[in-house]
């Protein structure tokens, strides 16, 4: 079976994701198709591919002639929330699985009654015309309307899902929805070597970084506040002498290494599996607050401490997991500058907290505030005991379990939608 595939180009969670579902599904042909960071991400991991085609730098009529006709020679899609692929594919009349970590994020603007008579009367002639049928939805309301135009909806569980599952569930269209565990690389997880000597005291993980919004010359406060701010954890602590900084910005000829105070902190961007294994050695981990991430981190036993948030996901995961150890311990910027307002929206706010980082960099007062509760929230992390981090763990594995991805994709390949 040929299988295209595609990933939302929103930073590495959506991209990983699919690498974690592609990795195993190695009897068929494989098909990666995307840009941005997804492609720098696939790139990065050829071996969950078996081709893949880089559409960055095309003009949309190249790209779309490349995807449509990727689609056409297809036997089944697989999407991870890139909802343009999904209404693609239902034009090319290709069935097609949609798979979400974020089912509960997505804030809605329209009544799913309307989004659902949206799909139900949508255009199949050619993607213009879907598009344009479409055009009235907001990038989050098409997530929800791919859902209900895919074949197989795939969605990993979270606190939220069950309900929107429910909801969608009671209109009467749209595919069974199917809920899984965590969306990831389960050979890639087995086979770390769990005995390796660390090569590093401290990993700080921040993702793909880039966005619809943020990217590493535009709307960077967050990572050049970052770049002031890796000295200083130098030279607050000493026990960190060897500091790996892996994440999107990093990458792509962007590496870079920093000293002081007798410490080094080297910033680059790894493969995924050998992330993984640095995850697995280093006993202390600080984690921008990505879903994939932190599942990936449940897996193999480390609690990571959250550091603060890049955009309004992350604030939407810190305020769901709130309850939990991982979430109480959470660095956040409201530690820092409590009354700065912050919209309850995707894009607006992620904007303010891009405005919040560059105040914090920009005001001297601002950014000693910042480094002094983040380190009150390291002393803390630091404090924990095995067996504490073990419960916080535990406790986050029962809150996001479901039954494996695997099993569900191979489900899906094997039904009667498979070609």
């Amino acid at each position: 079976m040929r299988i295209v595939m595609g990933a939302q180009n929103c930073g590495f969670g959506p991209v990983s994701e699919l690498v974690a579902v592609s990795r195993p599904l190695h009897e068929h042909e494989r098909v990666f198709v995307g840009d941005g960071v997804a492609a720098v991400f696939a790139r990065r991991n050829p071996d969950a591919f078996d081709t893949l085609y880089d559409t960055s730098g095309l003009s949309e009529s190249a790209r779309s002639a490349v995807i449509d006709d990727l689609l056409r020679g297809s036997d089944h899609v697989i999407s991870v929330m890139d909802a343009e692929l999904v209404f693609r594919s239902v034009v090319a009349r290709r069935p097609v699985t949609m798979v979400d970590s974020l089912f509960s994020f997505w804030q809605l603007t329209q009544p799913p009654a309307r989004i659902r008579d949206l799909c139900a009367t949508m255009p199949r002639s050619c993607f213009a015309a879907a598009d344009q049928h479409l055009s009235g939805l907001s990038p989050h309301d098409r997530v929800v309307a791919a859902h209900l135009l895919a074949t197989h909806s795939v969605v990993q569980n979270f606190p939220g899902v069950t309900e929107r599952a429910a909801g969608l569930a009671a209109l009467g269209e749209g595919p069974e929805i199917h809920l899984t565990g965590s969306i990831v690389d389960v050979e890639g997880l087995r086979n770390v070597t769990r005995t390796a000597e660390p090569e590093h005291d401290l990993l700080i993980n921040i993702g793909g970084f880039k966005n619809f919004l943020l990217d590493f010359d535009v709307h960077d406060d967050y990572v050049r506040l970052l770049h002031r701010w890796i000295p200083d954890l130098l030279r607050d602590w000493p026990r960190f002498r060897r500091v790996l900084v892996c994440g999107g910005p990093f990458g792509e000829g962007r590496e870079r290494t920093v000293r002081a105070a007798g410490g080094r902190a080297d910033c680059r961007l790894l493969p995924q599996r050998e992330l993984l294994q640095v995850v697995a050695s280093t006993a202390d981990y600080l984690l921008a607050p990505g879903l994939t991430a932190l599942h990936e981190s449940i897996a193999l036993g480390r609690l990571p401490l959250a550091i603060h948030e890049q955009h309004y996901a992350h604030v939407f995961t810190l305020r769901a997991l709130d309850g939990t150890l991982f979430g109480r311990g959470a660095g956040r910027f409201t530690d820092v500058v409590p009354s700065h307002p912050l919209p309850e929206d995707d894009f607006a706010g992620t904007a303010a907290l891009v405005e919040l980082a560059g105040r914090v960099r920009e005001d001297g007062e601002l950014y000693a505030t910042y480094r002094r509760t983040f380190n009150e929230r390291i002393e803390q992390y630091l404090s924990l005991t095995p067996p504490q981090r073990r419960i916080g763990v535990e406790e986050l594995g029962k809150l996001l379990d479901g039954d494996p991805v695997q099993s569900v994709m191979t489900g899906i390949l094997g039904g009667p939608h498979a070609a």
